[in-house]
């Protein structure tokens, strides 16, 4: 007996047309989705608009919470409130600076990374912290007390901490997996970027504190501040503010790698001789549901370079999405926070010194080694004995402002590359 074979397509209906639906509009879509597809447009600006407000309602209540519990200079709430919304959008960015307090003893500095921690996306405080938990847990990491970090075997800590503030950085692990034919060693991957926000009293090491926007925290003597009990936690202006930046992250579209490359264009727009003659001071992006319009003049008149740079970009672009005024206050304290920082370094860094020594100095013919050693320990006013002709010969030699060199007796004399010298110092002033 032959099986009964189901006539799905008829051979009569092959080419002919399917008769439509009253309801429907040409190509099958009903007249209810197509009403939907042609409001879109109109909806995706009210999101817009709606993402822009909520922003600037988060930012103005992130600085009222800081202002309530903490005790900082004006300029400084800025910075830290946009450096906590940007926890939200921390993947968006290529990198994210290290937010960093050097307080003094009862200047309030736990209070205030508890505060920022738990303003933050996924935020958590810790007192001390191993490899493990740095590159196995995720969020925004608060790092108290963080003298630790100098002591005798965390050099590994420090190097891992050295790659969190930028994409790429990975850790990976043996782990022991069990299959069919018995258990086998596999790697295991991690990621360590993440926003970190770290404090202590004595200061930061020169490496870890290039990725790190620093600020300072003083002591205060404001007693409507100082003697509030910590349960901002439970307070409804934070929880409030929190769920109003989960949302607004949930629907805001990728904005930063399109800002990144445009940046880029603006830049060899700037600096280099092209027949591209597009005006890049204003650029608008437009994604799903935001449109910014991104001032590159704004951004570039703090005039910073490298990773002082590089660090700034993601919080001048979250200042962007608050407004126009925001984003000026912001560009101008961190101006002022890289420019004192360089002041610092030239004080501190020998190299530095050696450029600034050099650059000032007035004999262009042959000098003796011994006598420049002498002439910089008088311009550091230092007494130490390790700055000799021998520490001078190889620093002079590493900085490569040694023209020529000639031995003579006993001694070595050289001829400085003072203009090399006056070009370098530039960079630090």
């Amino acid at each position: 007996m032959k099986k009964e074979v189901k006539d799905y397509i008829k051979p009569e209906n092959i080419g002919t047309k399917r008769e439509q639906n009253p309801n429907e509009i040409e190509g099958g879509l009903s007249k209810e989705d197509f009403k939907k597809l042609e409001t879109s447009a109109a909806d995706v600006e009210g999101d817009k608009e709606k993402v822009s407000d909520d922003l600037k309602i988060a930012y103005r209540n992130i600085i009222d919470i800081l202002k309530e519990y903490c005790d900082l200079s004006d300029e400084v709430y800025n910075i830290v409130a946009l450096w906590i919304i940007g926890t939200y959008f921390h993947k968006e960015f290529i990198s994210y600076p290290f937010l960093f307090f050097n307080a003094m003893k009862g200047s309030g500095k736990t209070r205030t990374m508890n505060l920022v921690t738990h303003l933050s996306k996924d935020g958590e405080m810790l007192a001390s912290l191993t490899e493990a938990v740095l590159f196995r847990t995720t969020g925004t990491l608060g790092i108290d007390e963080f003298e630790g970090i100098q002591r005798k075997g965390s050099e590994n800590l420090k190097e891992l901490l050295n790659t969190c503030y930028k994409k790429g950085g990975k850790v990976k692990r043996m782990k022991q997996k069990k299959g069919i034919e018995g258990t086998e060693q596999v790697v295991e991957e991690f990621e360590v970027y993440r926003p970190i926000v770290m404090a202590n009293i004595w200061g930061m090491e020169s490496v870890l504190g290039d990725r790190c926007i620093s600020l300072i925290l003083e002591k205060s003597d404001k007693k409507e501040i100082v003697n509030l009990i910590e349960i901002f936690k439970e307070e409804k202006i934070v929880i409030e503010t929190k769920k109003l930046l989960s949302s607004v992250v949930s629907v805001v579209c990728s904005f930063s790698q399109e800002a990144y490359k445009e940046w880029n264009n603006y830049v060899k727009s700037k600096y280099y001789n092209t027949t591209n003659n597009t005006n890049y001071t204003y650029n608008t992006y437009n994604t799903n549901y935001t449109n910014y319009t991104i001032p590159f003049e704004t951004i570039d008149s703090m005039d910073l370079n490298g990773r002082e740079l590089e660090l700034s970009f993601p919080i001048c672009l979250i200042a962007t999405l608050i407004s126009s005024g925001t984003l000026k206050e912001t560009t101008l304290t961190l101006k002022s926070i890289f420019k004192g920082k360089k002041e610092e370094e030239l004080t501190d860094n020998l190299d530095i010194s050696l450029y600034d020594f050099v650059s000032q100095e007035p004999q262009k013919d042959w000098i003796q080694v011994k006598e420049i050693a002498k002439r910089f320990k008088e311009f550091l006013q230092s007494d130490d004995e390790w700055i000799n002709a021998k520490w001078i010969g190889r620093a002079l030699k590493r900085l490569n402002l040694i023209k020529e060199k000639k031995r003579i007796g006993r001694g070595v004399s050289i001829i400085l590359n003072i203009e090399k010298a006056q070009k370098k110092i530039k960079m630090f002033k």
